[in-house]
């Protein structure tokens, strides 16, 4: 999935596919395509971000059973894998390859993603405990996309409300450094979660609630 930076004119438009653009995953969605190439098919999503009015093409192989909403909010989150680099070379220092031996490197990533997905569990899991409290990167980033609303609002434009929902954010440097802690002391899992959930705060405490 890419954008479209290729003159339309090298592609034949081949089919447009009916989609519904009543239900919220398809906020912004202008229009859904198939195009070919050379033999090639491709999908293409003209999205029109709501908040900024920009319009964006979206190229995909994906099966046209995914709406195309989904496509649209999949290439604007591509972000959160820089989140995950950032937390492997940042809180787990693997800024260097072990080795140049193709098994080596294999066995690397392979911990590296171990390690990562374990941190991940554990912080996912915490804000299950209590439902009424939230983790302070998620009251951090609500309180950002209110800001963004109030702002899009005065131009008579509105954030795509799909932004609002659940979101993978980058694994907090409390959590990492609870779990070698927890490693270190050989502290019990129910007390290391516990520490975990104290770490959440209120969700009154967001922008705008009140």
């Amino acid at each position: 999935m890419l954008g479209l930076g290729c003159p339309k004119q090298a592609f034949a438009k081949i089919a447009t596919p009916q989609f519904d653009s009543r239900p919220e995953i398809n906020t912004g969605v202008e229009a859904y395509s198939v195009y070919e190439n050379k033999g090639i098919k491709f999908n293409v999503v003209d999205y029109r971000d709501p908040e900024t009015g920009k319009l964006h093409r979206f190229v995909t192989t994906l099966p046209m059973t995914i709406n195309p909403g989904t496509i649209a909010m999949l290439y604007f989150k591509r972000w959160t894998i820089e989140k995950t680099f950032n937390n492997t070379k940042s809180n787990f220092k693997e800024t260097k390859a072990w080795s140049s031996n193709t098994r080596s490197l294999e066995n690397q990533m392979r911990l590296t993603a171990m390690s990562y997905n374990l941190m991940r569990v554990f912080e996912e899991i915490s804000k299950t405990q209590q439902p009424e409290l939230i983790h302070p990167s998620d009251k951090k980033y609500s309180e950002a996309l209110e800001i963004r609303q109030q702002q899009a609002q005065k131009r008579d434009r509105f954030v795509n409300p799909l932004f609002f929902q659940a979101r993978i954010s980058r694994i907090s440097s409390y959590t990492i450094r609870a779990v070698q802690n927890a490693i270190i002391t050989g502290m019990s899992l129910q007390c290391f979660m516990s520490s975990l959930v104290a770490r959440l705060v209120s969700r009154h405490q967001l922008i705008g609630e009140h």
